[in-house]
């Protein structure tokens, strides 16, 4: 009895050492609490969806996708074969007034309009966890270091999962980083960071920030949910609509399918460019992750003119093959006439030039 009691502590205190280091980020507290208690977003002790959003779908349970993904047998092409094809761009020796995107592998990428920089979810750390030697990134996709980005203008974060705000990075670049823009909540983690508040711009959906140059950004709904310890959704996640005098630009973040792409389309589309996620799903997790029937129909809602996939190689976070999503996306968008925009990870894309070739490079 006195060795179970024992083993029993040290597994709790093991777990406390663990979840108070420094990659699980912050609880919101004191007057971030307080304001997100006031959001509409915010009930029970959690934000909600629009819709009713399961984190398993009907007909699966989640001891048995959880059994699957750690000792189920993989895809032989779960992962690459060989090293993913990339381009390693000098990102600090972009010329300011060049409009320009560059994939940086899954839901990182760094985005140059109308004289401002923006660096989306950026995790250039090796790992989409917090832990070193889990969910390693793919050889080929692990190019960009956070050493590699430059003075930015604005940090842009859709939510706290790890695979898409990495302590490591975000931590590396704060004396690099103008402001960072992230949905309600999120802003304890980054304070906890180094970030002070006056560096911080956190919002729910609906709101709207005017930014340099004239550039508006507006937090927009997605289908998604939050978390980096046991309690989930303590924090927001969310999509962005980016307005240049230029051009619209949708940032999709992590989002199941819902009504909220006509929504968002009817009330800021048409965009120029869409930034949808494609990858890393399957049919259990359809509330919460897009398929790839569904990318192709969220970029008729929102009414894109250009596709940008992402969410792809650079982890297995899913059991399909690694590049399942991008065949299957720019089929589907061939037979629905979407313009489907497939650079390499660190290929530089002008945003200003609309005749761009691109490699069917992830042929295995």
């Amino acid at each position: 009895m006195y060795w179970i009691i024992a083993i029993v502590t040290v597994l709790i205190v093991a777990y406390f050492i663990v979840i108070n280091g420094k990659a699980f980020g912050a609880v919101p507290k004191g007057k971030r609490l307080e304001r997100i208690k006031k959001s509409k977003l915010y009930h029970k002790k959690q934000f909600r969806n629009i819709s009713h959003t399961p984190s398993i779908a009907e007909g699966y349970r989640m001891s048995k996708v959880t059994y699957d993904f750690l000792f189920g047998k993989k895809h032989p092409l779960l992962k690459p074969r060989h090293p993913i094809p990339s381009v390693q761009t000098d990102l600090k020796k972009l010329d300011k007034n060049v409009d320009v995107f560059i994939w940086l592998g899954h839901s990182s990428y760094y985005l140059q309009t109308d004289g401002v920089s923006f660096l989306i979810d950026p995790v250039l750390s090796m790992y989409g966890s917090p832990f070193k030697y889990f969910n390693k990134a793919f050889k080929g996709a692990d190019i960009f270091k956070p050493e590699d980005i430059p003075e930015l203008d604005y940090l842009v974060i859709t939510h706290d999962h790890f695979d898409h705000l990495d302590y490591p990075t975000v931590k590396a670049i704060e004396k690099r980083t103008g402001a960072a823009i992230v949905p309600l909540g999120v802003g304890a983690h980054l304070e906890r960071w180094g970030y002070s508040e006056n560096k911080l711009i956190e919002e729910e959906w609906g709101a709207e920030i005017s930014l340099k140059n004239n550039i508006r950004i507006i937090f927009t709904p997605a289908r998604h949910f939050s978390g980096r310890r046991i309690q989930q959704n303590d924090t927001l996640w969310t999509s962005y609509v980016l307005v240049t005098l230029t051009k619209r630009i949708f940032l999709g973040g992590d989002s199941g399918y819902d009504s909220h792409f006509k929504m968002i389309g009817e009330q800021y589309g048409p965009f120029d460019y869409a930034v949808l996620e494609n990858g890393q799903y399957g049919e259990a997790w359809r509330y919460i992750h897009t398929l790839p029937e569904d990318v192709v129909q969220a970029g008729i809602d929102i009414k894109a003119k250009y596709i940008f996939p992402v969410h792809s190689s650079k982890f297995a976070l899913a059991l399909h093959p690694w590049n399942e999503p991008l065949k299957k996306i720019t089929s589907l968008g061939k037979e629905k006439g979407l313009n489907i925009l497939t650079p390499m990870i660190g290929e530089a894309v002008d945003l200003n030039s609309l005749n761009q070739p691109f490699k069917v490079w992830w042929e295995d």
